[in-house]
């Protein structure tokens, strides 16, 4: 059942009232406003997402519309010829009308009627070519396998997907998008029969080899979505029923822009943490560490604390692998292994280039990690990555690299791991009662957590019927201490170095869990997830 459209802010619902006056439109409320299914039905989806319109009644030759832009005379013109209708022009406030359209999910309806020839049971097949998916997603009469891969495009950009899977089984082809880190299924499965055509398609658009199924293939391409570029990796992978594809989904623009405005305290972090993390990061030289698997936003907090820092009196120089994200007054420099640009080498021509500060992708061999390791015992802040459980795991994998334990710890300021949790979302979030089994599964008594209240999401539009939107960071701050200096160096066990690090006032990952569940950000069952219960 369609929720009702959320109150729009006064200022908004005011310069919505003033427009519809000045152009002499009649303004509608649509928060009590009750979509007339039937009429849905009878107008093509894709021209309400792509004039940002909706239908409030039909008579005869005449259709009721509200808009939000009611100036954009050429795009209602446009509309009418499209509609072969005389359009009744109302104005709502633009909040109001994105609420509306967003709650009918045009984007899944429009999903479904692409797909509706290539579902499991069905026998209609077509190849073809193209790449616009504006145009694909007006135009009704294309190629129906062309139109099948840009809505699912379409699709898993409207509900915010960071990437979009193909998976082909032995009966089935399976589309899913990953939302706040979890997969979702997008659809009803495919026949297997169109698996090969899918692929190919996706296979032509990012320039691959069509022919060649053994053998993984990687590519890029780009649409253009609502005015704004989109890049997408594409990595195809061969399996025993056919051939996988993962689209990475890369909107550079939009991420640039909240790059530039991005700062740590947004992501996240308990404000204790974050004050310990800005100390480190504003320090004249040594190394920031953060560290946590594939997708644990690592490079996001880099980013953020080069934001915080960034000034005109500072050369800032990146080295990534690859630079998915541009930031403006910053070099970046992309690895090339095939040309022969690796981390370490490019390090050391970035040091040539009179950098203040330096960060490096990611630390996967001894050759850069010493280079880096240098490059803050002379000077340099340097900011970095590497692939580890928890801090203290990656004491251990520089000295498994080979490093010198005396220039690393000397080197090193701190070390940040970190994780993402989903949080609940906030427009079906509603206090609940735990089972008792719960508390225990997380190792906490249920008497010391009697003050608190628990929430979590019933499932809306919003959130996909998910009852999560968005998600937050957690972490464990690691400060190098001469204790914990002395402690490393006298390879003092993990167990002891954990206990140090803890009276010193570090907070584990789970204590930062489980503080956003006090908070009422997230869920037990979701920091289970994500973090290891402490004995």
């Amino acid at each position: 059942m369609p929720e009702k459209a959320q109150p729009a802010a006064p200022d908004e619902l005011t310069s919505a009232k003033a427009l519809a006056d000045r152009y002499h439109f009649p303004f509608v409320d649509l928060r009590s406003f009750k979509p007339d299914e039937e009429l849905l039905r009878s107008i093509p989806l894709d021209l309400m997402v792509r004039y940002e319109f909706f239908p409030l009644e039909s008579h005869d030759h005449t259709l009721t519309v509200v808009v939000a832009d009611p100036a954009a005379l050429d795009r209602l013109d446009e509309l009418e010829v499209k509609l072969g209708r005389r359009l009744i022009v109302n104005v709502s406030a633009p909040g109001q009308l994105r609420d509306l359209i967003k709650t009918t999910e045009p984007s899944q309806r429009v999903l479904n009627e692409a797909t509706e020839d290539f579902r499991v049971g069905d026998a209609a097949q077509e190849a073809g070519q193209g790449l616009s998916l504006e145009q694909l997603v007006e135009d009704t009469g294309t190629n129906p396998m062309i139109r099948l891969v840009d809505s699912i495009i379409f699709a898993g950009l409207e509900h915010r997907a960071s990437d979009i899977h193909i998976e082909s089984r032995d009966n089935a082809v399976v589309v899913k998008n990953r939302i706040d880190g979890a997969l979702q299924e997008a659809m009803e499965p495919l026949s297997q029969e169109f698996q090969a055509n899918l692929i190919t398609r996706i296979k032509v658009m990012a320039e691959l080899d069509i022919a060649e199924r053994r053998v993984p293939q990687d590519g890029r391409f780009r649409i253009f979505y609502k005015g704004r570029p989109i890049d997408f990796r594409v990595s195809i992978m061969p399996s025993i029923h056919g051939e996988d594809a993962v689209l990475r989904i890369l909107d550079k623009e939009s991420l640039s822009e909240k790059f530039r405005r991005l700062r740590l305290d947004v992501l996240g972090f308990e404000d204790r943490e974050l004050k310990r993390v800005r100390r480190f990061i504003r320090e004249p030289y040594g190394m920031v560490l953060v560290t946590g698997p594939t997708g644990s936003g690592k490079t996001t907090t880099l980013y953020a604390a080069i934001s915080e820092i960034q000034s005109n009196e500072d050369k800032i120089v990146t080295i990534e692998d690859p630079v998915e994200y541009q930031l403006r007054g910053i070099t970046q420099v992309p690895v090339n292994e095939k040309k022969g640009l690796t981390f370490a080498r490019g390090l050391r021509s970035i040091l040539r280039h009179d950098p203040d500060k330096i960060m490096v992708g990611e630390i996967r061999d001894n050759e850069t990690a010493q280079i880096a390791i240098q490059s803050a015992l002379t000077g340099h802040l340097v900011f970095t990555t590497v692939h580890a459980n928890n801090v203290l795991d990656v004491l251990s994998r520089f000295l498994n690299m080979g490093v010198d334990p005396y220039h690393f710890v000397s080197a090193l300021n701190c070390i940040l791991a970190q994780r993402l949790v989903r949080v609940i979302c906030e427009r079906c979030k509603h206090p609940v009662e735990v089972p008792t089994g719960l508390y225990e599964e997380s190792g906490i008594g249920r008497d010391a957590w009697s003050d608190v209240v628990m929430y979590e999401g019933a499932g809306c539009a919003a959130c996909n019927q998910t009852g999560f939107h968005g998600r937050t960071a957690i972490g464990e701050l690691l400060a190098l201490t001469d204790p914990i200096r002395e402690q490393i160096l006298s390879r003092r066990s993990t167990a002891e170095l954990r206990r140090l690090a803890r009276q010193e006032g570090m907070m584990t990952l789970r204590e930062s869990a489980l503080e956003k569940v006090r908070e009422g950000a997230t869920t037990l069952k979701e920091i289970n997830k994500v973090t290891f219960v402490e004995a």
